[in-house]
């Protein structure tokens, strides 16, 4: 699959089917996130792959408890509504867990290590597109607070959980969303 393409064409999937994904498939996926670049080749990620049952209905429970307390404290009413099931439905979540002590040269400046978390993006836009050009479907849930997400997933106070990614075949596909015009979006300095 063209790369361009594969950019273009990527979508968040909220609809997984039940099948389970093996175990050759997440590895490919890990290497593929492991390819991203790091400042000072840091390679702050750590991955927890969940398929257990019970942690997901935890997580689930995480991101309910953050939905009904970003719907309070923002009055987004489209939080109402917004359904998290697949959380509980994904077949896998990869959770990834940064080091900010792995940040590279950012952790000394005013306003602290950034770099760790932009690496662990990084790795996570690897993640969807390889999950993409195997013909699976991703999504990016940031829903959770920190603290309640390390004591889910056992991962020590001086780590970060930054994102869980679901993963598995779509139900169906989803529909394309607009992107705003790059006229919007870039500024050319001269």
């Amino acid at each position: 699959m063209d790369l361009f393409t594969a950019m273009k064409e990527r979508r968040s999937c909220r609809n997984f089917l039940p099948e389970p994904l093996d175990e050759a498939t997440i590895e490919k996926l890990l290497e593929a996130a492991t390819w991203a670049p790091s400042p000072l080749n840091t390679q702050p990620w750590e991955f927890i792959v969940i398929t257990n049952p019970e942690v997901k209905e935890k997580i689930f429970s995480e991101g309910e408890r953050c939905r009904k307390w970003a719907l309070e404290k923002s009055g987004w009413k489209w939080l109402g509504s917004y359904s998290i099931d697949f959380l509980q439905s994904a077949p896998v979540i990869i959770a990834v867990i940064g080091d900010p002590k792995k940040s590279g040269i950012d952790m000394f400046t005013e306003e602290g290590p950034m770099g760790y978390q932009a690496a662990c993006a990084a790795a996570i836009q690897n993640l969807h597109l390889a999950a993409h050009a195997l013909g699976l479907s991703s999504l990016w849930f940031t829903l959770f607070d920190k603290k309640a997400m390390r004591e889910i997933l056992g991962v020590s106070p001086e780590k970060t959980p930054l994102a869980l990614i679901c993963l598995g075949k779509p139900e169906s596909l989803p529909t394309p969303t607009p992107r705003k015009n790059i006229k919007e979006k870039a500024i050319y300095i001269r």
